[in-house]
């Protein structure tokens, strides 16, 4: 009888170590992971925009500025060149070998994009706290105001090629059946009524399935913008169980790339995919911009953007403007 007791007691050990330690390993984690994190000494990054951050953060969070404009070209919305982003994150004592939590706002691609550029670089224990600064407050645990800093670090970067796709690649891929291929953009940017870049459109054989899908309700952002709801808790991730549904018509076995515009909505879709166990997702680094604007690469539901048209409009507000400007300068006098 003692023997059996301790042995049920060492498999009771083992599976708590053993749950510990996949709650440990999941890419996107929960407010009570974010504390265990914190409590083992994990960086907090918080990739909102400096204004935002100061307003309040989870303590000990650090901050680089908007990650989105920190870190891209604004123009092609690509990576600025590497040696900068090392410096920046040395600089910040962001050691992307080191366990990392990354948050934003509840449902932010940003923050995903954050993870993605943590993995991109060789970083390979960086976690995601989906709801973010949202749930943090919500659970009315403590902010800091202040800025908190971390020692700069030396850090190489070292991108890895195997975790994107190139144009060049993205060309062959998708003349290929073996890949599965994701736009994570909205119907109308699929269907080329949105068109933002040279062309609209959508990449051959390609499956919409728009990335806030993966939220509880996914006409949260349009719902918040209306003044329908007082929150964006609808962005909460939906049950693993939903999110299998949702992307159920898929093979977790066969490779998988995801696009949108730019790559940041794609990473938030990709690190959904692997955490219900997706075994090869890449994301199309250039997506769209990437691809609507090659001529030579082919396009389903192919539309043009009419710049001249577009010329016209802003030509228009602009004249707007500059009579409500005329009428407020009358008026004032």
């Amino acid at each position: 009888m003692k023997c059996l007791i301790r042995h049920l007691f060492s498999l009771s050990l083992f599976l708590i170590s053993s749950l510990a330690l996949a709650q440990q390993n999941d890419a996107i984690i929960q407010t009570a992971q974010v504390q265990a994190a914190m409590a083992r000494g994990a960086i907090i990054w918080d990739v909102r925009d400096e204004k935002s951050y100061l307003e309040g953060h989870i303590p000990g969070a650090i901050n680089i500025g908007d990650a989105g404009n920190t870190l891209r070209d604004a123009n092609k919305e690509d990576y600025i060149a590497t040696a900068k982003i090392q410096a920046i994150f040395n600089q910040a004592g962001l050691d992307i070998n080191k366990d990392i939590v990354v948050y934003g706002s509840r449902g932010n691609p940003y923050a995903y994009f954050g993870l993605y550029t943590i993995n991109y670089f060789g970083g390979k224990q960086a976690q995601i706290y989906h709801d973010g600064i949202d749930a943090w407050k919500s659970a009315g645990l403590p902010l800091q105001k202040d800025r908190a800093t971390l020692p700069a670090v030396s850090v190489v970067l070292v991108p890895q090629s195997q975790l994107v796709v190139s144009n060049e690649e993205m060309l062959k891929l998708a003349q290929s059946k073996s890949v599965q291929i994701i736009d994570a953009r909205t119907p109308d940017e699929f269907s080329g009524k949105d068109v933002r870049a040279i062309r609209g459109g959508h990449i051959p054989n390609a499956v919409n399935i728009p990335f806030e899908e993966n939220w509880q309700d996914p006409a949260t952002s349009i719902k918040l913008s209306k003044k329908q709801v007082a929150d964006n808790s609808g962005m909460t991730l939906k049950s693993q169980a939903d999110l299998k549904k949702l992307y159920s018509s898929l093979d977790p076995n066969q490779e998988t790339v995801v696009y949108c515009q730019s790559g940041v909505r794609a990473s938030e879709t990709a690190t959904v995919l692997k955490n219900l166990g997706f075994k090869k997702v890449k994301v199309y680094d250039s997506s769209w911009l990437g691809w609507g604007n090659n001529l030579k690469a082919q396009v389903s539901d192919e539309t043009f953007l009419n710049v001249g048209a577009l010329n016209a409009k802003m030509a228009a507000m602009q004249n707007k403007i500059n009579q409500l400007e005329e009428a407020l300068k009358a008026k004032s006098n």
